[in-house]
């Protein structure tokens, strides 16, 4: 679990690119939120804050077989940050005040422009975002690591018990210093970990989404591949995701899901970007998912891949957890294809779970506890 989400059941992704770049619009887009999306820089000066469901078809499956009266998806927050500018490190643009508020989220989501507009300010190629985004964000990162690294260093002479952070530290320095990122420098899970109460930038995984215009649909494929390519150094760490957000945000903006889905059809987008982007961070994060249903609810619940049943059981309530007996728990493809909780119990297919089992993306779960 990433340190920032300690305390928080819900996760959290900051939306970070340079002014103009489509943050506040991608922002209600994913929200229906009301940001200003105006085109002129800084007029998101503080961030807004707003909740995202995370699309999932076998959800509204199981609703639908159990005839829910409530469909509940899993969330996460949204942050909409001020624009990025060069200098930001030395306190341009919103500066520090910037910095700070990224600081608190789980994950960042890069904004790249890949459009041109002779209206708005700022440069066109995602690269040179991408270049001003990550150079900034090292800086700082810099700044911090290097005045926890000399103390640190003097701690170690008395605390032997140092050593491992001493060295984490200093190869998260020697990364910085040539302007790259954390999450392109190769670091080791146990060293990224040990980085991990500093709260650095660039010690989280990234989502790039590129912003083409709306006639330019075709060349989405080959922005995407160019960014992407500039990231071939930082692993599992990106993922990179192209969409034009203008279309996306009209499109979510209409209630009703069968017009929605008749417009992006109608431009060649599919189910919409908008549900990938939002998958694809949930699952950088090693988010999982899994489900309760019933005739009163059917609902999805968050978890990082590698939890025990129990943990899976307190992300419902710390009772759960603390009085877990067992879990009674099928795939929900096998509970579908059964017609019921009830006939899948009859039919024998329910396995009995104890303490010590993993949960697997897309279970079923109820869970017997006793406080």
């Amino acid at each position: 679990m990433s340190v920032g989400s300690l305390g928080r059941l819900m996760e959290r992704f900051g939306l970070v690119g340079l002014p103009n770049a489509g943050k506040s619009s991608l922002y209600n887009a994913l929200t229906g939120g009301g940001a200003l999306a105006a085109p002129y820089p800084f007029a998101t000066k503080d961030p807004n804050i707003g909740v995202a469901k995370v699309p999932d078809g076998r959800l509204d499956r199981l609703s639908a077989m159990s005839q829910s009266k409530q469909t509940i998806h899993a969330s996460v927050e949204v942050v909409d940050i001020g624009g990025l500018v060069e200098g930001a490190s030395q306190g341009e643009g919103l500066g520090n005040k910037f910095l700070a508020n990224i600081r608190e989220v789980d994950a960042i989501v890069f904004v790249l422009r890949a459009f041109v507009n002779d209206d708005i300010t700022g440069p066109s190629d995602p690269l040179e975002h991408l270049r001003v985004v990550e150079l900034e964000l090292a800086l700082a990162d810099l700044e911090t690591v290097e005045k926890r690294l000399e103390s640190t260093k003097r701690q170690a002479k008395l605390e032997k018990g140092l050593a491992d952070e001493t060295e984490a530290l200093q190869a998260a320095y020697d990364a910085l210093a040539d302007g790259r990122p954390l999450y392109r420098a190769g670091l080791s899970d146990d060293t990224r970990e040990l980085l991990a109460p500093y709260f650095l930038l660039t010690n989280r995984r990234v989502l790039a989404v590129v912003n083409v215009g709306e006639d330019d649909l075709d060349s989405i494929p080959e922005k995407e591949a160019l960014v992407a390519a500039e990231f071939n150094d930082a692993g599992d760490n990106v993922e990179v995701i192209g969409m034009c957000i203008q279309l996306e945000a009209e499109a979510a903006a209409i209630e009703d899901p069968d017009e929605r889905a008749e417009i992006l059809e109608g431009f060649g987008l599919g189910e919409g970007a908008l549900f990938r982007m939002v998958r694809s961070a949930y699952h950088l994060l090693g988010l999982r998912t899994y489900f309760t249903t019933g005739e009163k609810e059917s609902r999805a619940w968050t978890f990082y891949d590698g939890s025990t049943a129990p943990v899976c059981a307190g992300r419902i309530h710390t009772d759960f957890q603390r009085g877990f007996i067992r879990a009674e728990v099928i795939q929900w493809d096998e509970l579908l294809e059964l017609g019921s909780w009830n006939a899948a119990k009859d039919a024998g297919k329910l396995r009995t779970e104890g303490k010590d089992y993993l949960g697997v993306d897309g279970d079923v779960m109820e869970f017997r506890f006793n406080v």
